[in-house]
């Protein structure tokens, strides 16, 4: 068995209704996520970025892309994950100098 999905950062494009707190609401409500947090990253004409993190103890990813396409958004990407029986922070290194 795949150890769980603990964090899941995505880039998400999606039209400018529902709005966010709908969009948050709705994804905090899946199975196995504790905690969402939305961020808008820009706005134009007809849709809006947004950056969403998402914890929980065990994120099902397909279920969670199923829920951004049904309110109208689409995931353009995955910028992190976070898997296993713990959430490890990142820190820096000597590369990152």
């Amino acid at each position: 068995m795949a150890p769980p999905i603990r964090r899941l950062i995505l880039d998400v494009m999606k039209p400018h209704e529902p709005d966010i707190i709908e969009f948050a609401e709705v994804v905090a409500g899946c199975t196995g996520v504790s905690g969402v947090n939305v961020a808008l990253v820009e706005t134009d004409r007809v849709v809006q970025n947004l950056k969403l993190t998402i914890e929980g103890d065990a994120i099902d990813a397909a279920t969670i892309e199923g829920a951004i396409t049904d309110l109208g958004g689409t995931v353009h990407s995955i910028d992190g994950v976070a898997c296993g029986e713990r959430l490890v922070d990142e820190r820096d290194t000597p590369q990152d100098n």
